[in-house]
């Protein structure tokens, strides 16, 4: 069995989810892609995959096996780069992770316009709503938001820092009581959404101290989806909280207004992240090149759609 070429069966069969998916990636039938998993499997004495007729999950020794053999093909594919030197050209698999909404309004656009450029790159787009594991999860470029906490990551910050603001319809605020300090949301029905918080939010401290407020509800509302937290706001349901960039054309339309502006918490840094190495790769360098300044260019233009009004 050849080995490495088994790993790679694997890997992809996880990543498209299904022996089918792996099969039309790698132009080989379902047959063959069973048989190389099943070889894989005897090699190493687990079982790596549960397998059902719809889908794929991963046994507890695949889950620790997937992020091995990630690193290996990683390993082999550099190998190849150095010993092709500068004669290299972009080519193969590039993973991306991004935010679901940045990432789907942002960053996509981009990633199409890489694509005409580079016809001999194929893109695998994570948009996913949680940090991911560079190299257990075999992503070649991350576009994240927050304080970076992993420094062996290769980052470069890309600016147009993100803010955390409270949002609600000019015409709800028009009509409840004026919410001019963080205290003040006790009188207002809350939009929360699952990632900022279901039952708090913190903001910025008060001069003379370094604790951040704290601000505790019961929310009228509970949502797990941005636009659905951003239209009901909209609607004059009630008070939200999200990312600067989740509501800047919303903002920008006047259909929302941002309240407690001098209240929020430090903005958050956007930057694109890679693993240790990566960047050496063509189709990595070429992604960071063409997409560093489109992203500046974009969130900067976003920026300025975000005009709170009090």
């Amino acid at each position: 069995m050849d080995r490495i070429d088994a790993m790679k069966v694997f890997v992809t069969a996880v990543d498209e989810g299904s022996l089918a998916g792996a099969a039309r990636r790698l132009k080989r039938s379902p047959t063959a892609i069973s048989r190389a998993l099943a070889l894989l499997e005897q090699h190493v004495g687990v079982e790596l995959l549960h397998r059902t007729t719809r889908s794929l999950k991963l046994s507890e020794a695949g889950q620790r096996y997937v992020g091995a053999c990630r690193r290996v093909l990683v390993d082999l594919e550099e190998a190849d780069i150095i010993a092709g030197g500068e004669r290299s050209s972009p080519r193969g698999v590039l993973t991306i992770s991004a935010p679901p909404i940045l990432g789907e309004e942002v960053l996509r656009p981009i990633v199409d316009d890489f694509l005409r450029q580079h016809p001999d790159v194929a893109v695998r787009f994570l948009m996913l709503d949680r940090f991911v594991n560079l190299i257990d999860e075999g992503v070649d470029v991350a576009l994240r938001i927050g304080i970076l906490t992993d420094s062996s990551h290769i980052s470069v910050r890309i600016g147009g820092d993100v803010r955390r603001v409270v949002v609600a319809s000019p015409e709800y605020l028009a009509g409840k009581p004026p919410i001019k300090e963080p205290s003040d949301l006790s009188r207002h029905p809350i939009i929360a959404f699952s990632n900022f918080g279901l039952e708090s939010w913190s903001f910025s401290a008060v001069n003379g101290s370094s604790i951040p407020r704290t601000v505790h509800f019961t929310p009228r509302y509970m949502v797990n989806s941005v636009r659905s937290a951003a239209a009901s706001a909209a609607a004059g349901i009630g008070v939200t909280r999200l990312y600067s960039y989740h509501v800047a054309e919303l903002v920008r339309d006047g259909r929302l207004q941002v309240v407690l502006v001098s209240d929020e918490p430090a903005a958050l840094p956007v930057h694109l992240l890679t693993p240790q190495g990566r960047t050496g790769i063509p189709k990595v360098r070429a992604f960071i090149d063409f997409a560093v300044p489109r992203l500046r260019a974009e969130l900067s233009q976003i920026a300025t759609q975000e005009r709170p009004t009090s």
